[in-house]
């Protein structure tokens, strides 16, 4: 049974660039949106779909890649909600602070499901300046 300090521990490997350790929590086929109107919006339907064109495409634009650190997180029965910020700075030199907002399903201690909330002009902007 998922918890407050699982779920707080899991993420601590994204503030820490573990990313590898949190995305061994998550299945292979997530169904992961992003919400909003930029270049990373929609629905991905795999890990690796997911992880490929955000995190990925994230990482090549930011100095230490994408770097989160967890600000509050909600848990009721298999749902958490986890409210986070960036804590990134892009290559040109800006910080990337965003807020996130993630409403994640667990099933069996693995998350399923996930539905992410960001700031869309931010990304829109750090994507248009650093991209190449």
């Amino acid at each position: 049974m998922i918890n407050i300090k699982k779920v707080e521990n899991l993420f601590k490997n994204l503030e820490t660039g573990n990313n590898d350790d949190f995305f061994k929590h998550v299945s292979d086929d997530v169904s992961w949106t992003v919400m909003g109107t930029h270049p990373l919006a929609g629905t991905y339907h795999s890990k690796e779909e997911f992880v490929s064109h955000t995190f990925g495409r994230l990482n090549r634009i930011l100095k230490k890649g994408v770097i989160l650190k967890v600000n509050n997180v909600l848990l009721q029965d298999e749902t958490a909600v986890v409210e986070m910020e960036s804590i990134s700075t892009a290559l040109n030199g800006k910080p990337f602070n965003n807020t996130y907002c993630w409403v994640v399903y667990f099933q069996d201690e693995v998350i399923v499901e996930v539905r992410a909330y960001v700031d869309s002009a931010l990304v829109q902007r750090v994507i248009d300046e650093n991209e190449k």
